[in-house]
């Protein structure tokens, strides 16, 4: 297993899962200088555990459900599998699918529309390492 470099660890950046075109180009124009979004229907293409832990938090849509994704299913890769901390910020979705999600340990909750704003105000939380 590589070791991650302080360069990596000092990187800004998050991952956006949603399968919603629109609602990650509104992200896209909402990420700060100096920070990089990166969108993944599929953690395991960003590499391993270390590799997921690099990133400063997830942006998770609960409206997107296709055969090939659940977000249910990546909360509980975070959570279970990779017994990873990294916050998981959901937006979207039904209160049943809040409620599974608060039970598979997502971390906080809103409404789509506020997507941008809170990003805005994630990045500028987890600037740690200027």
């Amino acid at each position: 297993m590589s070791q991650p470099t302080i360069e990596a660890r000092l990187q800004r950046k998050f991952i956006a899962m949603s399968g919603d075109a629109v609602w990650l180009d509104a992200l896209r124009s909402a990420v700060p200088a100096g920070w990089q979004m990166v969108e993944t229907l599929d953690l395991e293409s960003l590499g391993e555990f270390q590799d997921i832990l690099l990133y400063r938090f997830i942006f998770l849509d609960l409206d997107t459900l296709t055969d090939a994704f659940d977000p249910q299913d990546a909360i509980r890769e975070v959570r279970m599998a990779l017994m990873l901390n990294v916050a998981i910020f959901c937006f979207g979705g039904s209160q049943d699918e809040r409620d599974q999600a608060r039970l598979n340990r997502a971390d906080r909750f809103f409404e789509r529309e506020e997507a941008a704003a809170r990003l805005e105000l994630f990045c500028h939380q987890y600037r740690w390492g200027e």
